[in-house]
């Protein structure tokens, strides 16, 4: 009987296509560890009259969301999550968060029972109590396997292009560490591995929080300063709010490529940033201009804001929370943009410290 395993990708976006370029790669590589054919699931759509997922299988390409990137050929599309996932021993789930519900409903006894989850998922999955869960607790509770989490300053565009970053695997089973890293490190995608789950994961959330802000900040023309300003109290919420909501968790972990570089890259170079920009310049909807610049993809930043001022107002802390509360607030224009310095001037950051 094999012992090799085999790797599901549940997703196909921009970041999930570049995730399986990595993916492929190294399962042929690690071809005693791994089964070399890996499927991935593809919400099917047509694209010039054909199905995305035999353009993807004919040509090895995403031509919607990772044009111009060649697939490995072991990288198989199937439109069908149950027919992707169900004999997989690694599932890497990589969809917008708004449909990991739906999906895990489907997958549901479907899966193997001694399957292991990855999630690269980046936000929160908010409840009818007003309360937030991690995505890879939503896995679990709805799965029954084990999932631990990916979270980095990891650009999609640019991983594919195999420039040099870093990554952050949460995971506490140390038996697994070693196949995980397998299974995502290349010479060019470096991995850390640490035990800290729900930093990691909460990090990669949070800072489309802050990034919305940093694009507030370029649509305004407030310069440099500002933007790191508005980083830095962005940084000092997230540690609060882990702090606050997921005790135990070590301040190091802020320090890998979950935290503050993934913070960075994502308040220059990310998505949120751009289309929050173009929302203070233009005076469209959020939902205008995702589905304008977006192609497709779904914004991550002012869902999560939602969610979490939801949270905090439950709790009597948006007070605690001012950036935070602050995009939420401009993302549904209750204020303007022009309001976001007036709401983070009098920050408990700035209290006196002696």
């Amino acid at each position: 009987m094999s012992t090799k395993k085999k790797v599901c990708i549940v997703g196909s976006g921009n970041w999930g296509s570049a995730i399986a370029k990595i993916v492929g790669v190294n399962t042929a590589k690690f071809n005693d560890k791994f089964e070399e054919r890996v499927t991935m699931y593809v919400y099917e759509e047509m694209i010039n009259g054909k199905k995305l997922t035999e353009i993807i299988n004919e040509q090895h390409e995403n031509v919607k969301y990772l044009p111009g990137h060649k697939l490995p050929v072991n990288i198989v599309a199937v439109p069908d999550i149950v027919e992707a996932a169900k004999d997989a021993d690694i599932l890497i789930f990589v969809i917008p968060h708004q449909f990991i519900r739906g999906l895990a409903a489907a997958m549901l006894g479907k899966i193997k029972p001694t399957a292991v989850g990855l999630s690269l998922i980046k936000g929160f999955d908010s409840g009818a109590d007003k309360s937030i869960q991690l995505i890879s607790k939503v896995v679990e509770d709805h799965l029954k396997i084990p999932c631990n989490v990916l979270m980095g300053a990891n650009l999609a565009n640019e991983v594919a292009e195999e420039k040099f970053c870093e990554t952050t695997i949460g995971c506490k089973d140390k038996a697994l560490t070693s196949v995980l890293r397998d299974l995502i490190q290349t010479p060019n995608f470096r991995v850390v591995v640490v035990e800290d789950c729900a930093a990691v994961e909460v990090c990669g959330a949070l800072k489309n929080i802050v990034a919305c802000a940093a694009g507030f900040v370029d649509g305004l023309a407030l310069g440099d300063n500002t933007k790191a300003a508005v980083i830095r109290l962005g940084l000092m919420e997230m540690i609060k709010f882990v702090d606050t909501f997921y005790g135990g968790s070590k301040l190091s972990t802020f320090f890998e490529s979950c935290g503050v570089a993934d913070l960075i890259t994502t308040c220059y170079g990310g998505r949120n940033r751009r289309v929050c920009e173009q929302f203070i310049k233009t005076g469209k909807t959020i939902k205008e201009l995702e589905d304008e610049l977006l192609n497709g993809q779904k914004l991550q930043g002012p869902a999560t804001a939602d969610e979490v001022h939801e949270m905090l107002k439950s709790k009597n802390l948006t007070d605690k929370f001012p950036l935070f509360t602050a995009v939420h607030r401009i993302c549904t224009k209750e204020l303007k943009g022009t309001d976001l310095i007036d709401q983070i001037r009098n920050h408990p950051e700035h209290a006196l410290k002696i």
